[in-house]
Parts: C-alpha cells; structure tokens; sequence
C-alpha cells in the first residue's frame, strides 16, 4: 500500500473533510473510499448490492479506519436523487469537501446490434450524473473556498476501441466536462481532475470479458492476453490501490495547482 494512501489530509481548522464516492459498493469505487478513510475523511458510499453485503463494507470500513461512514442507495440516473445524495451528506457531515464521480457501466457491442436503451443508460450514469453530482456540490465547495472534484474516467476518455461506442463518447465527455469546471473552480479554491485508469482487474471489466470474446470471435482467455493487457504495455491490470493513492494526493494541499489534468494510470496504454 503507498505511503500516500495512509497520510491524513488537511482541512482548514483541522476538522475531518467529507467525500462522496459513487458506484462505491465495489471495485475501483469501493478501493477509492477505503483510500479516502484511511486518510481520514468521512465518507458516503453509493451503490447497487446486496443490502446485508454493503452494511458489512460500511460497518468494515469505519471499524477499520475510525471515520464516520454512510451509505445512499441514491438511482444515477435520477438527478432528483443525484441532489439528495450530495444534500444528505452535507447535513450529515456539514459539507461535502470531495466528491468522486465514479459510477459506471458498460456495454460491448458493434454499432449496428448496440442496443439503444443500453447506449441512453451509459450516457446517463457515466456522464449525466457526473454532471447532476458536480452541479450539487459545486456551490457550497465555492462558498467554503475549497472542494476536490475527481472524476474516474478512462483511457477510453482519451483514446478509443471498437464495440464501445456509448463508453468511449460517455468517458470523452467526462473528460471535456473537468476540464470546464477546472476553469469555473479556479479562483475558488475548488480544482477538477479526471483520473484516466487502464484496465483494473474489476467486477465491471470481468463482465465485459465474455462480451468481447462474443463480438471479437475470440475465447475469453484470448481476450485477456490479446486485448486487455496487449492496451497495456506493462503487461498487468492497474490496482484500485493505485488509483486510490492518486485520488488522496489530489486531495491534499500538495495537489492544489493540478486542475484540469486527465491523469493517466493505465501501464503505458495511452503512450503507445
């Protein structure tokens, strides 16, 4: 585990700051709200799962670390709930300091069989909801003269592969998106990064696995080794530790002056 996911992170009259991490219940979401609660800051999970499943993360976590840790079962993709989460937070916590935009989903079909319902959900919780959420945030971060706005995006928000036209449109805007609120935060105290992942071995690229083999005319093993890691020049999956250390250095006070920066942590993927 690095060192940076340990540190505690400052806040102005040393009060614990508060994070929301969406689409928390597992994989990089849930290893970015570990990483914030080691490093001090209450946190509100979110997320679809079984409900005795995700009470035990909860509970898990603020054992763990000793923070305070809630859950919203807020719907991505209802704005309306979207401003709940953000406005149960800040009465439970008294703001919201971080927020991280990472609920996603995914779909890998060529375009002519790309079913439209699936490509009118991707729009909406991989990118509409980064919108709903940042815009819940945004005032009361501006207010206080501080606030980290993260969104997970991905490679894929910055190059491109077939049979995943709805992903690769949806991680392009997020893209585009941070940079704008970048420019709206600056004289605020409030900064937006996109952190831009390669493949993490997670429930989200486990599923999409047999899907590519299907579209691909390939075995899923076949998949792993000539598609996946071949992205990657490294060879090996990103860890959620990983992102997660980033996401706690964008947090601190070191991190002030990066803005606006699609980071990528994906082994080399996008230098190719």
């Amino acid at each position: 585990m690095s060192e940076k996911v340990s540190e505690k992170v400052s806040k102005p009259e040393d009060q614990a700051k508060s994070a929301i991490v969406t689409g928390s219940t597992s994989g990089i979401g849930l290893g970015v709200a570990e990483a914030l609660a080691r490093a001090g800051m209450n946190v509100t999970l979110n997320g679809f799962g079984d409900a005795g499943e995700i009470e035990a993360i909860r509970a898990r976590i603020a054992r763990d670390t000793g923070v305070e840790v809630r859950y919203d079962g807020a719907d991505m993709t209802k704005p309306e709930a979207i401003r709940r989460l953000v406005e149960g937070a800040e009465e439970a916590f008294g703001s919201v300091d971080v927020l991280v935009n990472n609920a996603g989903i995914q779909h890998v079909s060529p375009l002519e069989e790309f079913p439209e319902a699936k490509w009118d959900a991707i729009i909406a919780i991989n990118l509409s909801s980064v919108f709903h959420a940042t815009k819940a945030a945004f005032g009361g971060m501006k207010a206080r003269g501080f606030g980290r706005i993260i969104n997970i995006a991905s490679a894929h928000g910055l190059v491109a592969s077939p049979f995943k036209s709805a992903y690769v449109s949806a991680k392009h805007g997020v893209v585009g998106f941070t940079k704008t609120i970048a420019l709206e935060g600056a004289e605020h105290g409030v900064t937006c990064n996109a952190i831009c992942p390669g493949y993490v071995k997670t429930p989200l690229v486990e599923k999409q696995i047999p899907d590519t083999a299907k579209a691909r005319g390939m075995t899923e093993e076949e998949v792993v080794q000539k598609v996946i890691l071949a992205a990657q020049p490294t060879k090996e999956f990103v860890t959620v530790e990983q992102i997660g250390a980033l996401a706690v250095f964008l947090c601190s006070d070191d991190a002030a002056s990066i803005t606006g920066a699609a980071l990528q942590v994906d082994g080399g993927w996008v230098a190719q």
